[in-house]
């Protein structure tokens, strides 16, 4: 089970700043930068809540996807790490979450 550490505290996902989404996924293909990375799994919180209460994990991340092939951390499309970081603390949408645990092979 990994840790996802998240202070997008705009997300229904988020508690305390733990990810209890069952399933996450870091997206975006070819990247250079932190930047321009994101949380696909991210939900507004205005949005989602009641859904996302529902359905909520009881316990922390149990699948870790990654499709950033060129950061070190991706094997075969899962993230190999024990706890990631994922900023985006005013984000409304999944687009404005950055995964801060990007590291390039280049």
């Amino acid at each position: 089970m990994q840790q996802i550490n998240c202070d997008a505290s705009n997300c229904a996902h988020n508690k305390s700043g733990i990810c209890y989404s069952s399933r996450v996924g870091i997206g975006v293909l070819n990247v250079s930068s932190e930047s321009e990375t994101c949380c696909e799994s991210f939900s507004n919180r205005a949005l989602y809540r009641g859904l996302i209460n529902n359905a909520n994990s009881d316990s922390q991340c149990d699948c870790l996807t990654c499709e950033v092939e060129n950061c070190i951390h991706n094997a075969n499309a899962f993230c190999n790490l024990q706890s990631i970081n994922v900023s985006g603390s005013s984000s409304r949408t999944y687009t404005q979450t950055k995964c801060s645990s990007f590291d390039s092979k280049r």
